[in-house]
């Protein structure tokens, strides 16, 4: 009987030893869940942002401070094409809570398909600090700007090497179109390095304008007549690139590019820091120019749409947005970011185009999925030279 008490006794020794260890653990918990729920800066809590953006379309510095002053860890993945972007997005589940679509015709494209979240003005304080008339430029894609703001944007042109393209081709029109579209100037060019975007998105709604046409056109006859003008040149071509034209530009292994004019700044700039005795220049064609807006949005399914509103409040501060510019050498639509954004890019008609620049630029707008699927097609051609 006294060894049963004895063990009676242990037992409930042991009972209130597990019954303390409970309380304390649940002591704890509690105190934890209250940091959590007072914005503490625990390093438990630290909050998580996944962005999806263009390759070289950031200034790391931003990155770095958002992380700093919102106690939070910025994944940052890059994507170079729309094509990319879209069927990431449309898969489901991508897991981004940042992307960064061009206004057409992505952007409209993935509103259409319920695969972006709609942002209340009232959520994004620094909203006012949009310029209103390049915000109205892309509500045709996002009627009452429902779903994104502008991030930055600029126009799809050449890239050119002036002083080689004389050497081969003294007449050539450097200010036209005719530069790369015309089989004549595309021969002479084509020891010296030509290369076109990987996008079938710019290519051919600037070859239909080019060519006379509406860049929406529809018709089986104007895609015929791209097809052509492109595989007439396609011998000269040496290859097709999303990202690869900057560096080929800057270091001088190519003479002409079609490219975004950003992309063309960067490499004009790298090339006159190497001192390699390389110049590049952007050139908007007298026919016109694409112009895109690209977009700031979160996807339906984001994993943290909150954290997503005030990284894009962040992005959207004037201090914020001039480096960014500062960086990419593509403009924003924050205009108070002006003072703060270095002189010789504000200057520069390759960043900032001129009014007269500006009236030569086209938008372009959705096409219906089965001339999406022919403009597909024929551009798959096209690169294969078939």
């Amino acid at each position: 009987m006294a060894e049963t008490a004895a063990a009676r006794g242990g037992e409930a020794g042991a009972c209130n030893g597990i019954a303390r260890l409970v309380r304390v653990c649940i002591a704890a918990a509690s105190m934890l869940v209250g940091m959590v729920a007072l914005g503490l800066p625990a390093q438990a809590q630290q909050r998580v942002l996944n962005v999806y953006n263009w390759t070289d379309y950031i200034d790391p510095a931003a990155l770095k401070r958002f992380e700093t002053e919102f106690h939070a860890r910025v994944n940052y993945d890059e994507f170079d094409s729309l094509e990319t972007l879209e069927a990431k997005l449309l898969a489901g589940h991508s897991g981004y809570d940042i992307v960064v679509p061009s206004d057409e015709p992505s952007f409209s494209r993935l509103i259409k398909d319920g695969a972006l979240a709609p942002i209340s003005h009232a959520s994004i304080p620094n909203w006012h600090y949009l310029d209103p008339v390049l915000m109205q430029r892309v509500a045709a894609a996002d009627p009452g700007n429902a779903h994104g703001v502008i991030y930055l944007y600029g126009s799809t042109g050449l890239g050119i090497n002036p002083d080689r393209i004389r050497a081969l081709a003294p007449d050539a029109p450097l200010d036209s179109w005719d530069l790369l579209f015309q089989p004549k100037w595309a021969k002479k060019l084509a020891s010296c390095g030509i290369v076109i975007l990987d996008s079938e998105i710019d290519v051919i709604p600037t070859v239909l304008y080019y060519l006379g046409k509406s860049p929406d056109s529809t018709s089986a006859a104007d895609l015929t007549a791209v097809e052509k003008t492109l595989m007439a040149i396609r011998p000269y071509i040496r290859n097709f690139a999303s990202g690869g034209a900057l560096e080929a530009l800057a270091t001088g292994q190519i003479c002409l590019a079609m490219d975004y004019s950003g992309d063309v700044a960067q490499a004009a700039e790298r090339a006159a820091h190497a001192h390699q005795g390389v110049t590049v220049r952007y050139v908007i064609p007298k026919e016109g120019a694409q112009v895109g807006f690209d977009m700031l949005a979160i996807p339906a399914d984001a994993p943290h749409k909150a954290l997503a509103l005030q990284f894009i409040n962040f992005l959207l501060q004037p201090d914020v947005m001039a480096g960014i510019t500062n960086v990419t050498r593509y403009p924003n639509a924050v205009p108070a970011s002006r003072p703060m954004i270095r002189p010789s890019l504000l200057n520069n008609p390759a960043v900032y185009p001129t009014a007269a620049d500006q009236a030569r630029f086209f938008q372009i707008g959705p096409v219906p999925l089965a001339a999406e699927r022919a403009r597909t097609r024929m551009w798959e051609r096209v690169k294969a030279g078939d």
